[in-house]
């Protein structure tokens, strides 16, 4: 469950200074120590005219913020469709990471390689593939590295306020971030699984590489919200990130939730995250193919994927294909 805290303003856009999540188990229990019922309230917030409900709670915190200004750069690359070229599959990645701490001692370069160094690297790889496909693609393909992810997703919000393709004319968005370098896996991890019909394109894909799909490990973690498809998906565009499974070939599950463990205590957002030539990239190479996969079949057919019935953002795009002439969606 997403928590908000936003500063006094008159303006129904400012954005929230605070922002967390807590688990459905804490919500539950702060729910009843405030004498409601999360249950009976959600169930209440799916029918017509429902109205927010006050809760008996306050948050204390300390707050303190320094405001800076800086300019950084997203990095597109275009290849044009051949009979669509008005209509664009986007791959995208971020770019940055945490950079150097010079008030740190010792190894104080952040450098991301996994994180996003395995993405930004997919994506160029999908690149050349889609460029030496033959057909070529009858949609273009965008293929967007986007800056500040770490500093709030920022590259990506601006890219979805100012796109080079309109939201209305893009068919879909699949975003990697931070890929798996411990070798061959029997899955593929889909964030926010069950969310839109790009899962319904990557699906046979996934079963000729011999990928189970499913969700994240740690869904509590909130990685839905916490990289750059998450503006997509607000702004309507079927959006997917796909990041590598844990099941591993060679160990099993076991050893892939170590491997992952391994990495989030040790390297995650640490001077460790660099790169080490002991990666074991097959299982890498089989996320890209199937990464791969969706867009060629979206690039050369006349799929307008959308949102899943029910889901949040799927009143949005509804909006975005009612203008499109001839663009339906597949349920």
């Amino acid at each position: 469950m997403l928590s908000q805290a936003r500063r006094p303003t008159n303006s129904r856009s400012a954005p929230a200074t605070i922002a967390s999540w807590i688990t459905g188990e804490q919500a539950s229990a702060l729910f009843a120590d405030a004498g409601l019922d999360l249950d009976a309230l959600r169930a209440a917030a799916g029918k017509r005219g429902f109205k927010p409900v006050p809760m008996a709670a306050k948050l204390s915190l300390d707050l303190k913020s320094t405001i800076s200004e800086k300019q950084s750069r997203n990095v597109i690359g275009l290849l044009p469709g051949s009979t669509h070229p008005d209509e664009a599959m986007i791959y995208m990645a971020h770019w940055d990471h945490l950079g150097k701490h010079p008030d740190e001692a010792g190894d104080n370069i952040y450098n991301g390689a996994v994180d996003n160094g395995t993405g930004v690297a997919g994506i160029l790889e999908i690149a050349e593939a889609f460029a030496h496909q033959s057909p070529k693609p009858a949609r273009s393909l965008l293929f967007v590295a986007v800056t500040l992810e770490e500093s709030g997703l920022l590259g990506s919000q601006y890219y979805v306020a100012h796109p080079a393709v309109p939201l209305g004319r893009t068919v879909g968005v699949v975003n990697l971030d931070a890929l798996g370098v411990y070798g061959k896996t029997r899955d593929l991890t889909v964030v926010g699984m069950g969310s839109s019909e790009l899962e319904d394109v990557l699906k046979p894909v996934a079963d000729k590489l011999q990928l189970a799909l499913h969700a994240e490990a740690h869904p509590q973690a909130g990685s839905y919200f916490r990289s750059d498809h998450f503006n997509f998906a607000r702004a309507g565009v079927p959006a997917m990130d796909i990041g590598s499974g844990n099941d591993l070939v060679d160990g099993g599950k076991g050893a892939g939730e170590a491997a992952g463990k391994d990495y989030n205590e040790h390297r995650y957002h640490k001077p460790g995250d660099e790169y080490d030539p002991g990666w074991k990239l097959d299982g890498v190479m089989d996320d890209l193919m199937a990464a791969y996969g969706v867009g060629r079949e979206l690039t050369s057919s006349g799929q307008w994927p959308n949102w899943y019935r029910g889901n949040p953002f799927r009143a949005t795009r509804d909006k975005m294909m009612a203008a499109k002439p001839g663009a339906t969606s597949t349920q």
